[in-house]
């Protein structure tokens, strides 16, 4: 019988974040936001997913480090505290990891766009948002598609059918499979350029070094974040081979200020908004960082270059550089520098790592970068719940009870050794006094002798 089943309600760390949800009056916006993308139901067919449960189960995949949808379909359909978190009774059936896709091809990346400002604006509203120094920093993530299906631009021919032809001409039985992997892997003049060769089942997936050095298939992920709390303000998704610091890195940062602008209200601290920009040496470009400067915003991005520059290059980029040296070089530029390392390289761990994002189920840009903002969107509620409650993720929040523990085991250390200490300063002290009685008793007797 359907009412001897268990109620499906959250655990504590799902109650807490819908209450969360609730106080920022956070389905409501998203209603706001995704109605245009929905028919009305009197033209029939199938009730559409709520949005929100939608977003639900994709934060679901960021707190409990599920890389596909897949995944996420198959946990929230397992447990009962997520379908207490979704709204679902147990006799319910949740939505179908089809239907996931469905809603993402549907929403528009300006749509996500603006799901993501809902959580900055409540990050602001809790004064966990200044806006004032940006970070921006790339990863790498492996994308869904293989090596071996590598083709030619111009011949369109399979790149292990090429390979095996330079086989048999060194001499190499291409029948064998391992012989001709490590013919490949050892042959001169070995080099994949991404001019040469595409994958025609992911054509945005370029060669590239992973984060562990190996060659594959890969995306880079790039954050922009501010770096006095580490919240993510924009995310895009790239080529692999796109560069740090092509022509269009000024316009990034300019773009992730916007965001800050749409974000605050019209106040006198938008004039502060975008004040500095912090990256690694792989984003100095003379020309981008001129464009950065003469929009008022001061870069911090060492020069590679910088002792082997003409002296007799145009002033206007001689003056540039003076510049961009002296910020690297301050007090404050050194901190800021410090901070990048700590609040960028925490949010690629957070997303990539421990958000199961570190190798891509989808293809296309457009379509990892809609993940990758709806999983910034639920780091970013991570960072208010971690401020709020002390914990941010499902793992953090088990781990309460045990750091309670640890902690009253240290105290109780701390007494122990203390109560030790005490004890032994008053046996010394004691007996310093029976010394000091006995002694002169001795002298007496010595003297009457």
């Amino acid at each position: 019988m359907a009412g001897e089943l268990p109620a499906a309600t959250p655990d504590g760390f799902y109650r807490r974040v819908n209450r969360t949800l609730e106080k920022m009056g956070f389905a409501a916006d998203i209603w706001k936001i995704c109605t245009p993308a929905y028919a009305e139901r009197s033209k029939g067919g199938r009730p559409g997913i709520d949005p929100v449960v939608y977003l639900k189960m994709l934060m679901v995949g960021f707190f409990e480090n599920l890389p596909s949808e897949r995944a996420i379909a198959s946990r929230c359909a397992d447990s009962l505290s997520i379908r207490g978190f979704l709204g679902y009774a147990l006799t319910e059936n949740t939505p179908d990891h089809s239907s996931l896709s469905v809603i993402r091809q549907r929403l528009s990346l300006e749509q996500f766009d603006a799901l993501h400002l809902v959580l900055l604006r409540a990050l602001r509203s809790h004064g966990l948002l200044k806006g004032r120094h940006l970070g921006i920093d790339s990863s790498v993530l492996e994308a869904n598609a293989s090596l071996r299906e590598l083709q030619q631009r111009n011949s369109e021919q399979k790149y292990w059918d090429y390979v095996k032809g330079l086989a048999a001409q060194a001499g190499v039985d291409p029948a064998d499979t391992k012989a001709v992997r490590r013919f490949d892997k050892k042959r001169p003049g070995r080099k994949t350029s991404n001019a040469d060769w595409f994958n025609p089942h992911d054509t945005e997936a370029k060669v590239g070094r992973t984060k562990h050095g190996a060659t594959d298939m890969i995306y880079k992920p790039e954050h922009v974040s501010d770096l006095e709390s580490g919240a993510i303000i924009d995310v895009t998704v790239r080529p692999g081979d796109a560069a740090d610091n092509d022509a269009s890195m000024a316009q990034r940062v300019l773009a992730a200020v916007g965001t800050l602008i749409e974000v605050v209200p019209a106040t006198k601290e938008r004039a502060k908004l975008g004040e500095t920009v912090v990256a690694d040496e792989g984003y100095f470009a003379v020309e981008q960082i001129g464009e950065l400067q003469r929009s008022g915003v001061r870069t911090v991005i060492a020069d590679p270059q910088e002792g082997r520059r003409r002296r007799d290059a145009p002033l206007e980029h001689r003056q540039t550089l003076r510049r961009a040296a002296r910020a690297t070089r301050s007090k404050s530029g050194k901190a800021l520098l410090r901070k990048r390392g700590e609040h960028l390289e925490r949010g690629f761990a957070h997303m990539l790592d421990h958000g199961g994002l570190r190798r891509a189920t989808l293809r296309g840009c457009e379509n990892l970068t809609k993940r990758h903002l709806i999983a910034a969107l639920s780091f970013n509620l991570s960072l208010l719940l971690r401020t709020m409650f002390g914990s941010g993720t499902a793992k953090q929040w088990l781990a309460g009870p045990l750091k309670v523990i640890l902690r009253w085991i240290g105290i109780i250390d701390r007494l122990v050794e203390a109560l030790r200490r005490t004890l032994a300063m008053f046996l010394c002290a004691l007996i310093l006094i029976i010394d000091s009685d006995a002694q002169p008793q001795n002298s007496h007797r010595q003297f009457a002798a």
